[in-house]
């Protein structure tokens, strides 16, 4: 059970700024855990801004609410996927061999920012649309289940860090607590659910055919992705 807690407080400190019991290292036998609860936080993480959401209605405009609340969910995450997303691109546009020591560079390259204003521009505009903000814990959640999924299933690239232990760690006990739980509180939302599985194997066959496998960049990379597609899914009607 303690082992369990600081893997919960772990992952809210990796997924979000929000302090909890301020677990920041590595430790031995818990990483596992806080992959299991990466979905946990962003289901939380969605419904804060989805109350959010509720208690601002009133005050401000449907669009300009939908802004802030995309920038609520920037600032909560510390643009930690988005960063992992600019690291991406600027992986794509050089060779595979010099790609991951380019994604590991910590200054942003032209390619990473340009794509990222653009893939910013787009999720806003979707967040200034979109009405039914209760599924929004959901479409959280179900993109970082994608990510238990891609560590316990695919390859991870790096030699080191967190990625590298909590592989070691993820048993197929801990991924499917963590899809049980994901389906009772998804309600079983079986089409986004396929949606979000389907975009994961699209990002694995192309990856692991590039890398021969995910990294951290990546991973975050998957989550943005994974949201504007489910995002825009549900305002065509997917889900709803």
């Amino acid at each position: 059970m303690k082992k369990a807690l600081k893997g919960f407080a772990l992952s809210i400190n990796m997924l979000t700024i929000i302090p909890f019991f301020k677990v920041h290292d590595f430790y031995k036998g818990i990483n596992a855990y806080a992959v299991l609860f990466y979905p946990l936080v962003g289901y939380l993480l969605g419904l804060l801004l989805y109350f959010t959401h509720y208690l601002l209605s009133d005050f401000f405009s449907g669009s300009h609410l939908g802004i802030i609340i995309f920038a609520l969910l920037v600032v909560l995450t510390g643009a930690l996927h988005l960063d992992g997303f600019s690291d991406t691109i600027d992986g794509l546009f050089v060779s595979k061999q010099k790609a991951l020591k380019v994604m590991k560079d910590p200054h942003a390259g032209g390619m990473g920012m340009v794509f990222s204003i653009v893939f910013l521009l787009l999720k806003a505009s979707t967040f200034m649309v979109f009405e039914v903000f209760y599924l929004l814990p959901i479409v959280l959640m179900f993109s970082r289940f994608n990510i238990v999924l891609a560590i316990y299933f695919f390859p991870y690239i790096s030699k080191n860090g967190m990625g590298t232990l909590a592989k070691e760690e993820l048993h197929g006990s801990h991924v499917f607590i963590a899809f049980c739980y994901v389906m009772v509180l998804s309600l079983f939302s079986f089409w986004l659910f396929v949606l979000s599985i389907a975009v994961l194997y699209l990002l694995k066959t192309f990856f692991i055919k590039r890398y021969g496998g995910f990294s951290g960049d990546i991973y975050g990379f998957s989550i943005e992705l994974t949201e504007l597609v489910l995002l825009n899914a549900i305002l065509l009607g997917v889900g709803v």
